[in-house]
C-alpha cells in the first residue's frame, strides 16, 4: 500500500492491470520521448535568438532601438496566424505526419537564420517559423489529453514542459560554447553557427517522428501496439467522450459553453507572467549594467529556466496527486509578485536581484498545470477540446505580441520598471480569473450530477407508486 501511494504521487493514478502498466510504459516511451525532443528544439529554436542577440547578432546586423522586440513580436504574429490551422489539421492529417513535417520546415528556416544579412530578413523567417512552430505546444496537449486520465495527465505535461525549459538551459550553454570554439570558423560568427547546429539537431528527430508517432487512440496502427494495448487505450478514456464530425456546429456548441471564455482568458493573462524568461530579462540587465563576459551573459540566465524546471515538475507531481490545478497558479503568483518587487526597489543589492530573477522562473509552472486543467475541463469532446487549447495559446500570444513592446522594450533594461508594475498588476488579475475558472468548472460538475442523478431515478424507477406496493399473493 505505501509503494502504491509513492507510485500514484510520483508518477499519476496506478494503473488497474498489468495490460495497462504496459501501455502506459510503451506510450510514456514513445509519446514523450517525440514530443519532448520535438518541444526541446522548438524552445531551443526561440532561446537561440535571445542567445544570439547579446553575443554578437545585435551588432553585426545593426540591431537598433527596439528591433529585438519587433523580431519576437513579428515570431509571435505567425505563431497566432499558425494555431488554431494546426491544431484543426490534426483532426484531418494524421498527426505522426504534420508533427514531423512541420517539424522540417522550421528545422530548414533555422538553417536560413545563420545566413541573413539584415534584420528584415530575419523578419520574415521569423514569421514563418511561428507558423510551423504553433503546431507543438497545444498540438501536443491536445495529444497528451487524449491518451492520458486525468490522473496521468499533470506529470506528463509537466515533463513534456520541461523539455522546452531544458531547450532554453541549453541554449545558453550552447551559445557560450559556440562563441568560444566555433566563432569566426569557415569565417561564420558563432551566432550564425548556433543557427546552424540547432538545425543538425531537429532534422533527424523529425525523422524519429515519422517512425514512432502513434496518432490517437482512435486511428492509432503504432507498430508497438497490440490489438488489445488499442481497444485498451480507447475504452479507459472513451467512456463519456461524445464523437462529432467536423462541422459548423463546432462553434456554436464551443461558443455557447463557458469553458472557450474561461480557458483562454486565463492563459491570455496568466501567461504574461513568463516575461521574466521570454524576453530573456535577467540577459538584457547582466549586458546593460555591463561588467560580465558573453560567456557569463549566456550562462547565468540559466538559472532562471532551472528552477522553472523544478517548480514545473513538483507543481505537476502535485496536481495529478491531489487533482486540485489551481494552487499551482497561486503559487505561481506570488513568486513573479516578489521577484517584480525586489527588482522594483533599484536599491536593492546586486545578489537579490539574482535572487529575484533566478526565483520569477516559477512562473513556467502554470504553463503545465494551466493545460492539464483545460484537458481536464473539455474531456467530453475531443473538438471542442481542441479548440479551446489552441485559443488558450492563440490569446496569450496576441497579448504577447505588444506586450513585451509596451512592458519591456530593450531600451528600459536594465530596470524595466514599467515591467515590474505590469507583473504584479498581472499576477493579481490571474488569481481573479484562477477563481473564476475553479467556481465555473465546480458548478458545470454539480450540474452534471445533478442530470446525472435525475436521469439516473428515471431509469431505475419508470413508475415509482408502483414499485412500493406491496406484492400480491399468489
Amino acid at each position: 500500500m505505501r509503494w502504491q501511494t509513492v507510485r500514484q504521487f510520483l508518477w499519476g493514478e496506478v494503473p488497474s492491470s498489468k495490460l495497462e502498466q504496459r501501455l502506459l510504459l510503451k506510450l510514456d516511451w514513445f509519446i514523450l520521448s517525440y514530443c519532448c525532443f520535438m518541444y526541446f528544439t522548438n524552445y531551443l529554436d526561440r532561446a537561440n535568438v535571445n542567445n544570439a542577440y547579446v553575443s554578437g547578432m545585435k551588432q553585426e546586423l545593426n540591431m537598433q532601438g527596439n528591433d529585438f522586440n519587433k523580431i519576437n513580436t513579428i515570431f509571435t504574429c505567425g505563431y497566432i496566424v499558425g494555431m488554431i490551422p494546426n491544431n484543426l489539421m490534426l483532426q484531418v492529417v494524421p498527426p505522426r505526419l504534420w508533427f514531423p513535417s512541420m517539424q522540417i520546415v522550421w528545422g530548414v528556416l533555422t538553417f536560413c537564420s545563420s545566413t541573413v544579412h539584415n534584420v528584415q530578413q530575419l523578419y520574415a523567417i521569423r514569421f514563418f517559423q511561428g507558423i510551423s512552430e504553433a503546431s507543438t505546444f497545444v498540438g501536443t496537449h491536445y495529444i497528451l489529453g487524449s491518451w492520458y486520465k486525468s490522473g496521468e495527465l499533470g506529470k506528463r505535461s509537466g515533463i513534456f514542459t520541461s523539455s522546452g525549459l531544458a531547450g532554453t538551459l541549453f541554449s545558453g550553454v550552447l551559445q557560450a560554447a559556440v562563441y568560444q570554439h566555433l566563432g569566426g570558423v569557415g569565417g561564420r560568427s558563432g551566432w550564425r553557427w548556433l543557427f546552424i547546429i540547432d538545425g543538425v539537431i531537429t532534422l533527424p528527430i523529425a525523422l524519429y517522428g515519422f517512425l514512432v508517432f502513434p496518432d490517437v487512440p482512435s486511428t492509432t496502427r503504432a507498430f508497438y501496439l497490440s490489438e488489445e494495448e488499442r481497444a485498451l487505450s480507447q475504452d479507459r478514456l472513451d467512456s463519456d467522450v461524445v464523437h462529432h464530425s467536423l462541422s459548423w456546429d463546432l462553434a456554436k456548441r464551443v461558443l455557447s459553453r463557458w469553458r472557450w471564455y474561461g480557458c483562454s482568458l486565463l492563459f491570455a493573462i496568466s501567461g504574461e507572467t513568463e516575461s521574466f524568461g521570454s524576453n530573456n530579462l535577467m540577459g538584457q540587465w547582466l549586458s546593460a549594467i555591463g561588467g560580465y563576459t558573453v560567456e557569463q551573459v549566456d550562462y547565468y540566465p540559466s538559472g532562471v529556466t532551472a528552477f522553472g524546471i523544478a517548480s514545473t515538475l513538483v507543481c505537476a507531481t502535485w496536481t495529478d496527486y491531489t487533482r486540485a490545478r489551481w494552487p499551482v497558479l497561486v503559487y505561481m503568483c506570488f513568486c513573479c509578485t516578489v521577484a517584480a518587487i525586489c527588482i522594483l526597489v533599484w536599491s536593492s543589492p546586486t545578489g537579490l536581484k539574482f535572487f529575484a530573477y533566478y526565483f520569477a522562473g516559477a512562473s513556467y509552472a502554470g504553463q503545465a498545470t494551466t493545460f492539464a486543467w483545460a484537458n481536464q475541463i473539455c474531456a467530453d469532446d475531443y473538438q471542442e477540446r481542441a479548440i479551446v487549447l489552441a485559443s488558450m495559446n492563440m490569446w496569450n500570444n496576441a497579448v504577447n505580441a505588444w506586450w513585451p513592446l509596451l512592458f519591456y522594450p530593450a531600451t528600459d533594461a536594465p530596470r524595466f520598471k514599467r515591467g515590474m508594475i505590469a507583473m504584479i498588476c498581472t499576477c493579481a488579475a490571474t488569481l481573479g480569473v484562477t477563481w473564476l475558472v475553479w467556481y465555473l468548472e465546480q458548478r458545470e460538475q454539480r450540474l452534471a450530477k445533478r442530470k446525472a442523478a435525475k436521469h439516473g431515478m428515471r431509469e431505475a424507477s419508470p413508475n415509482p407508486v408502483e414499485i412500493d406496493k406491496p406484492l400480491k399473493d399468489e
